[in-house]
Order: C-alpha cells, then sequence, then structure tokens
C-alpha cells in the first residue's frame, strides 16, 4: 500500500492521530516555506521528498539499534510545522547533514544556505506525516509502512503530499 493510502486510512480511522486538518497545516507550512524563501514550489517538494529518504534511513537506524519505541518517540515529539534544529542534529550526524544538503542542492538548484535554513521545518514536517498514523494503542501503521519499504531509496513523501492536496482540494 503507498505512502498516501496508508496516511489517508489513518485521516479516516477515529483510533489514530491523523486528520485533514493536520494534513492541511503540513501542507501550508510546505507552501509557506515556498513563499517565505522564494523559491519554486516544486524545488521545495524534491527537497521534501529527499529529506523523506534521509529520515526514513536515520529511523529505520534508530529503530534496529534502539527499538520500536525509540523511532515512535521521536516522530511522536518531533512531528510538527514548527521549526526544531534539535531534531536535525539528532537524526544526522554532520557528515549525513552535508550528504543531504548537497543532494538537495544538485537536485533542487536551491543553494546550501536556503536548504540550510529550512531543514529545522523539513525535517519535522516529514515526521509529522508519519505522526497521523499513531494510534491510541501506541503503534503507528503509517511509520511501521514507510520504515519497512524496499529501501528502493524511492520514498514517496512527496507525491503523498501532492495527493493530500488534491483530496483537500488544495
Amino acid at each position: 500500500m503507498s505512502l498516501f493510502n496508508q496516511i489517508l486510512g489513518a485521516v479516516t480511522n477515529p483510533t489514530q492521530e491523523g486528520s485533514t486538518n493536520q494534513l492541511g497545516n503540513i501542507l501550508d507550512t510546505v507552501q509557506q516555506l515556498s513563499g517565505n524563501h522564494q523559491t519554486d514550489s516544486g524545488a521545495v517538494g524534491s527537497a521534501v521528498s529527499i529529506v523523506g529518504n534521509y529520515v526514513r534511513g536515520a529511523l529505520q537506524e534508530k529503530r534496529n539499534n534502539e527499538g520500536d519505541a525509540v523511532a515512535q518517540g521521536i516522530v511522536n515529539q518531533f512531528g510538527g510545522t514548527n521549526p526544531n534544529n534539535q531534531v536535525v542534529q539528532m537524526l544526522f550526524s554532520a557528515p549525513q547533514l552535508q550528504q543531504l544538503i548537497g543532494e538537495i542542492e544538485s537536485k533542487t538548484g536551491m543553494n546550501a544556505t536556503m536548504i540550510q535554513a529550512m531543514l529545522p521545518t523539513l525535517v519535522p514536517v516529514v515526521l509529522n506525516f508519519l505522526k497521523t498514523g499513531a494510534d491510541t494503542s501506541g503503534g503507528n501503521s503509517v511509520l511501521n509502512s514507510f520504515l519497512d519499504a524496499d529501501g528502493d531509496g524511492d520514498v514517496d513523501m512527496f507525491d503523498a503530499m501532492q495527493l493530500a492536496s488534491r483530496h483537500l482540494s488544495r
């Protein structure tokens, strides 16, 4: 099942955290980032997808080394729409951060300074998207699906955002 279908299922399931309000806030935040940095929304969308790939790797590593509860705790604590530099530093080592910035820079044309300014918002937004699957029993179907992906490097985070936008008629 695609990431978007997992998220849509979470939005319609009353025992899960996801809501159309939450999706709307995520989409608004990404749009605001584009406007605040006067950059193409497609470039920001590509950045979201790249950040999603790196977040998946970091959360998989946390889950493998420290357990499911730690990965879920990071999503619960830091998933949101407000900038948070702490989670960026928690998830990525300095070399990983440089690699992430370099990849975004080469694929979007955005400069490194702009990317560094966006990351404290992009990472919590990605985590917030994953947070939609949190349920009352402590599980998270969206996070589990995201982390158990086949590892082909194709995280459809931005595609899921675009589908959510269409679903919400935005």
